[in-house]
């Protein structure tokens, strides 16, 4: 998840990270549980985090993920071993990450490369009292000829045996795939591993990728961006991919194609960071960088069983005064007015829409909150805008808006203008009245 407080954690193995849930907190993990039990998680793990100290203390962060009836399928990259056995053997290579030409040396290192990586985790993951198997459920087709040259030994995913996964997945069984397909004649392709991890997602229809890199997340114009929507990723991607930081840049496109064939998440991070992998998804604050889908996906009506998390959300803010008070019974009693802003299924803000019965074209927005921790992130903004969209869609002609310490925001970021008290209606200008808080009112006309 892409959150963060301040300076980025240095990637340094074994390094306690800032955050505000603790993995080691029994109760910060377990109020995650019910959301992701039963989910599939992709996990990508570059071959340079397998060479990594923290490799090991990642395997039991992912046994952690296990005993927590998390579904993981586990994808690996070689391009470390690849480029350590091309020195060590003095044989030149014509790419390390699957996505240029793989003449017979390179297709030769890359098996090798790979099967010591998948017997890496799978020793790893069989100390951890975990059950796995590496599978050939990866079906390739020779990528064939690119721009006048011949690719070779490079493959392409035709296919994956999600039947064979799935098998193995309801069996306790974790799967490991290496950044190896086979063909048509069974004989093997080099494939990219940030696709492959985006491809099993789509076909096991994961609610999750996470790739583990050794890169703090997705950096884009030199800053570590802690989340960000996939379109502003394609626009990026289109107009100037330069400004993406070369190490993330193969997940950023990745990211992409994962979200648009419907995985709704995608995590970079990076995997030399001690307990980064549960802080990332344990946690609101997170190490590392989400992709997630458009600007408004995150935001649904709330439910039910939202009401305890809505009050607890916002009662800090009904202690300065910049909110209204509301009993847990109130806002269950009410509880269709509310729309909340998920990130990673835990709401980090809340926005509330009224409508007037006897003013239908009249659309009140109010108790609008975001968590201090997102603040300046948009958040705030997109929640409003959600907001007017509903209205617009019912036939409301304006929204109205009451404040008494964020009228700026409104007036300067979302364009209300101040007007007077006498545009609310009867019984809405009786409650102003009798609050006493002299709120100013806002208006927006709906176009």
């Amino acid at each position: 998840m892409s959150n963060g407080t301040g300076q980025p954690t240095p990637p340094v193995a074994n390094s306690a990270t800032a955050t505000t849930i603790k993995p080691t907190d029994l109760r910060g993990i377990l109020q995650y549980v019910p959301r992701f039990r039963g989910q599939i998680f992709v996990i990508a793990i570059d071959g340079a985090i397998v060479a990594d100290e923290n490799f090991s203390n990642l395997l039991v962060d992912i046994a952690v993920l296990r005993s927590l009836a998390i579904k993981v399928v586990l994808v690996h990259g070689i391009g470390l071993q690849i480029q350590e056995l091309s020195v060590m053997r003095n044989i030149p290579i014509t790419n390390t990450d699957g996505t240029g030409v793989t003449d017979a040396a390179t297709l030769d290192l890359a098996i090798r490369a790979s099967s010591r990586v998948s017997h890496a985790l799978v020793e790893g993951l069989t100390q951890n009292s975990l059950k796995c198997a590496t599978t050939n459920a990866v079906r390739a087709l020779p990528t064939g000829i690119i721009k006048g040259i011949d690719q070779q030994f490079t493959g392409k995913v035709e296919r994956i045996d999600k039947d064979f996964l799935g098998a193995l997945i309801e069996q306790q069984i974790v799967p490991v795939l290496s950044p190896i397909g086979f063909g048509p004649d069974g004989r093997s392709l080099r494939v990219n591993s940030d696709l492959l991890a985006a491809e099993l997602a789509e076909a096991l229809h994961a609610t999750k990728i996470i790739y583990l890199g050794p890169q703090l997340g997705l950096e884009i114009d030199g800053k570590l961006r802690r989340e960000i929507s996939v379109d502003a990723v394609k626009t990026i991607l289109a107009d100037d991919p330069t400004r993406i930081a070369d190490a993330g840049r193969s997940k950023a496109e990745h990211a992409v194609k994962a979200i648009e064939t419907g995985t709704p998440r995608v995590h970079i991070l990076d995997g030399r960071v001690f307990d980064g992998l549960l802080n990332e998804i344990f946690s609101n604050d997170g190490v590392g960088s989400l992709v997630y889908g458009n600007d408004y996906q995150q935001i649904r009506q709330a439910r039910k069983g939202d009401v305890r998390l809505i009050y607890n959300l916002t009662r800090s803010a009904v202690r300065r005064e910049e909110l209204i008070h509301r009993t847990q019974q109130a806002i269950e009693k009410n509880i269709d007015q509310f729309f909340v802003f998920e990130i990673d299924e835990n709401i980090i803000a809340v926005v509330t829409l009224y409508f007037y019965p006897d003013k239908p074209q009249l659309a009140e927005v109010g108790s609008l909150y975001v968590m201090p921790f997102y603040h300046n992130r948009g958040i705030g903004k997109k929640m409003v805008e959600y907001a007017c969209l509903q209205a617009k869609a019912r036939g409301a002609k304006q929204v109205i808006a009451l404040s008494t310490q964020s009228f700026g925001f409104f007036t300067n970021v979302l364009a209300f203008e101040e007007t007077t008290k006498e545009i609310l209606p009867e019984a809405r200008l009786k409650l102003y009245d009798e609050s006493g808080r002299n709120a100013k009112v806002l208006v927006k006309q709906l176009v």
